[in-house]
């Protein structure tokens, strides 16, 4: 025969007050939480409308229908121009799946910007060996500068998942001197790839 269950009788004295003081505790502990989770969401929402109004940094626009028709990265503007204060900008296109032109040549010890957009989809850029690394958004151009102390070949391939041939998308940056610079010509400057 199974064992009773002896009969406990009243509450404790002082039991039914823990358990006040308890419910009182779990409840202030609830309001605690909704408060912080409805002051996150409220700060989310919040900076969501600013932002949305105004972007945190400044964003150049561009349409990418017209990109190779007209503007600054047509065909003939491609590549890299020396500046007068002694920088470099490089222009160049990202698009599937290839990057244009795929070679860049750019001056070691000198501050280079890089200045890419794109038609089609979003690639990336990461120039390995370097800090340079930025999305490519289409209707934005993506601008980084940086500076290349070491002469050679850096890899720069693309590192946003762009479509099928992604895999293929490889481009490169050959840092040389400035005295082994092409002088010939005024316009912007690619190398051959190797």
């Amino acid at each position: 025969m199974p064992e009773a269950i002896p009969d406990r009788g009243a509450p404790t004295p002082g039991l039914h007050d823990a358990f006040r003081h308890a419910d009182q505790a779990e409840r202030r502990w609830n309001l605690l939480v909704l408060g912080v989770v409805g002051f996150i969401i409220l700060f989310v929402t919040a900076t969501s409308f600013r932002f949305a109004l105004s972007p945190p940094s400044s964003v150049e626009t561009i349409v990418p229908a017209t990109l190779h028709v007209q503007g600054e990265f047509v065909e003939e503007n491609l590549g890299t121009v020396l500046n007068s204060d002694g920088s470099a900008t490089v222009r160049f296109v990202a698009e599937q799946f290839a990057f244009v032109p795929s070679c860049l040549m750019v001056p070691a010890g000198r501050t280079v910007t890089f200045r890419t957009t794109t038609p089609d989809v979003i690639h990336g850029m990461l120039i390995q060996g370097s800090n340079a690394n930025t999305m490519i958004v289409p209707g934005y151009v993506s601008q980084i500068a940086t500076r290349f102390e070491t002469t050679g070949v850096y890899a720069m391939p693309c590192h946003e998942f762009c479509g099928v041939g992604h895999h293929a998308m490889w481009g490169s940056v050959h840092v040389v001197r400035l005295s082994d610079w092409p002088r010939a010509g005024t316009g912007p400057v690619a190398c051959s790839a190797h």
